[in-house]
């Protein structure tokens, strides 16, 4: 089992590498009970989408860790995977900018990813 940090960090690193765009990772454990972590990324295109949410589940299940929900919003271009303690958003960047997360958890902390995606 991974721990909540780790599984948002590996999420993270599995967006990077599949070149996933303005990731954000957002630790809302003191604020909400829905999870500890939101992260959020923008893809290019819903065949991006598609790419991303699959290799982040297959990735997640090599490391034991189920999936709970899937939601897809395709038509407004926007997936979400629930694993319970992380909360994966991927977004076109229209549905992105229209829904705002960041805006409408603006009270939480914001996870600096650079010391664990490195460069890209």
């Amino acid at each position: 089992m991974m721990t909540p940090q780790q599984m948002a960090e590996k999420i993270v690193e599995v967006l990077a590498d599949k070149i996933g765009r303005d990731i954000k990772l957002i630790k809302i454990d003191a604020i909400s009970v829905l999870a500890d972590y939101f992260v959020i990324c923008t893809a290019g295109s819903t065949t991006q989408i598609k790419s991303l949410c699959d290799e982040v589940e297959k990735v997640m299940e090599d490391n034991g860790e189920k999936i709970l929900h899937r939601e897809g919003y395709r038509a407004g271009g926007w997936v979400l995977l629930d694993f319970g303690c992380v909360i994966v958003h991927v977004f076109m960047e229209e549905a992105r900018a229209f829904y705002g997360l960041e805006r409408l958890w603006a009270d939480a902390t914001e996870i600096d990813i650079s010391s664990f995606i490195g460069e890209r």
